[in-house]
């Protein structure tokens, strides 16, 4: 081997022992570069990124109508009605309406045929005849008699008679009147059974009571009716209705007469009508309260009817109005807390612009379960937050919280008396 190769192979392999060195160098870098990262990641974790805490849901403050209620189901009836009866035996003839017509007092709306003879009406007129005949001829006898008594009487005075012809003409006058008395008796008897037969003859003709609509018709031509038994027909003011409402024992003590009462039907969506409660009845509805059901009562107001839309029998949704205002400021019931304060008023969140929460003692009136009426301790427009209050959000600077029920996040700093309760408790 010449000098110059023995170069040559110390020059190669002086450069692999080099690149080993530089691989090595830079495979120890790694490593340690590894390690310290992961020693990093062991004993120095970044911190958590902050939790932000959610706004609260707010409602504003607004002006409007709101009224408490008690709501009940019922029906319509007829306010007025007459229901028109036969006032006589017989037969049903010349029936003149028909339901719906409109009818006033007096008019005649049938005639009945009466069952009894049709000849007792004449028999009657002549026999007043005969005894008025009769009477005539029997007061002629009876002044007759009374002449021949006085004439016995002179006789006697100047004893010129017997006393039996005396006393025959004194008892002939008597008989006389006795007879005129009698023929009278039966005058009288027969024209009251002439004023009986006058009567039964309008009563077979039926007329209307009173003013209205025939809203019922029972009777047809050739029907056989019985007097002061049948029904034939009934005529009702269908100007005015009556509402039945079935009001529940836990709701009908809170109602009055004369309070304000509305109702819908469902025959007109969105009209409704209104009246004045009338009356309450004493008596549980018919069905109700028996074998552990619920206890309702009837309860009765007055609507007009002058369009004549409303008719008997028709369901009606009904409130009655307990408490009223037209123009009232309100707030959703949600943002009123469970409980009041000592003196009855409410600790309310009010949300500014800012988002901080501040609280405001609130005195409401009117309240039902949607809403309540604010009578002092806020403005319109004013937003008010709903549910819980986040402690985080809370103006403490501006007003105290005791009492309210807050929402407080797991990462939000305690209060130092939260704090110190804490540690106590520990």
């Amino acid at each position: 081997m010449t000098q110059m190769q023995h170069t040559a192979a110390e020059r190669a392999v002086a450069r692999r022992y080099r690149y080993l060195a530089i691989g090595t160098g830079l495979l120890l870098i790694l490593t340690l570069a590894l390690a310290a990262l992961l020693l990093r990641s062991q004993f120095f974790k970044p911190p958590p990124p902050p939790v932000k805490t959610p706004a609260p849901e707010t409602s504003a403050v607004l002006r409007g109508a709101i009224e408490k209620t008690v709501l009940a189901r019922g029906k319509l009836d007829l306010q007025k009605y007459v229901d028109v009866s036969a006032g006589v035996s017989g037969q049903v003839s010349d029936v003149e309406i028909a339901i719906g017509d409109s009818v006033k007092a007096g008019r005649q709306l049938m005639t009945i045929t009466p069952a009894e003879q049709p000849g007792r009406a004449e028999n009657n007129r002549a026999q007043l005849a005969r005894l008025k005949a009769d009477l005539a001829g029997q007061q002629a006898q009876s002044e007759f008699a009374n002449l021949q008594f006085q004439r016995q009487t002179q006789l006697k005075e100047a004893n010129a008679t017997r006393e039996d012809s005396y006393e025959s003409s004194r008892m002939a006058m008597f008989s006389a009147s006795a007879k005129v008395d009698a023929i009278n008796a039966q005058i009288q008897q027969t024209e009251a059974q002439m004023r009986e037969d006058e009567a039964m003859r309008s009563r077979t003709r039926v007329t209307a009571p009173v003013s209205g609509t025939v809203v019922a018709l029972s009777a047809r031509e050739g029907q056989i009716v019985n007097a002061n038994r049948d029904v034939l027909l009934r005529i009702a003011d269908l100007s005015r209705m009556t509402v039945q409402a079935l009001v529940s024992e836990e709701d009908v003590t809170r109602l009055d007469p004369g309070m304000v009462a509305y109702f819908t039907t469902p025959g007109f969506p969105g009209k409704r009508w209104s009246g004045k409660l009338r009356q309450i009845m004493p008596l549980p509805a018919d069905g109700s309260g028996q074998q552990g059901k619920r206890t309702y009562y009837t309860v009765l107001f007055d609507v007009a009817n002058s369009g004549r839309e409303l008719m008997s029998g028709m369901s009606a949704d009904i409130w009655f109005v307990l408490e009223h205002s037209s123009d009232a400021l309100q707030i959703p019931a949600a943002a009123l807390p469970v409980n009041a304060q000592a003196d009855g008023t409410y600790r309310v969140g009010v949300m500014a612009a800012d988002g901080k929460i501040t609280m405001r003692q609130v005195k409401v009136g009117i309240r039902t379960t949607d809403a309540a009426q604010v009578l002092s301790g806020l403005n319109e427009g004013d937003r008010v937050v709903l549910g819980a209050i986040p402690s985080a959000l809370l103006n403490t600077a501006a007003a105290p919280v005791s009492g309210l029920q807050t929402a407080t996040p797991k990462t939000a700093v305690l209060a130092p008396e939260q704090a110190q309760q804490k540690r106590a408790a520990k």
